[in-house]
């Protein structure tokens, strides 16, 4: 089993007007789908309220994230799934419920963590 982090950016997701409430409403029963199936490990959005800081190493901060990155922000989803192609399916439920795109990759897992 490998995780899996299903992901869009915050400029992926565009909703029309009246449709938030459905939208959250559906991406919640996908993620409990996911519960149900024993193969949800964790998700969320990065709060675009709150800007990010850059920690050097020698425990220095700066306001902002590193200044040569696209941001990060939008949601993100982590699954433990058998395989690619069942990411790829779970990522689909998760498209059409947040009516965006979904990016699929291979969540670097540390069992050490």
């Amino acid at each position: 089993m490998a995780k899996y982090l299903i992901s869009f950016p915050s400029a992926a997701m565009v909703v029309p007007d009246g449709e938030l409430e459905a939208v959250g409403r559906d991406a919640h029963a996908v993620i409990e789908q996911a519960k149900a199936a024993g193969v949800w490990v964790f998700a969320g959005g990065i709060d675009d309220d709150v800007p990010p800081v850059l920690v050097s190493a020698d425990g220095s901060v700066a306001e902002g994230g590193y200044p040569w990155a696209p941001p990060l922000d939008g949601g993100f989803t982590v699954l433990e799934l058998t395989s690619r192609a069942e990411a790829v399916a779970w990522a689909a439920r998760i498209a059409k419920a947040c009516r965006c795109e979904q990016e699929v990759r291979v969540f670097g897992f540390d069992p050490r963590s």
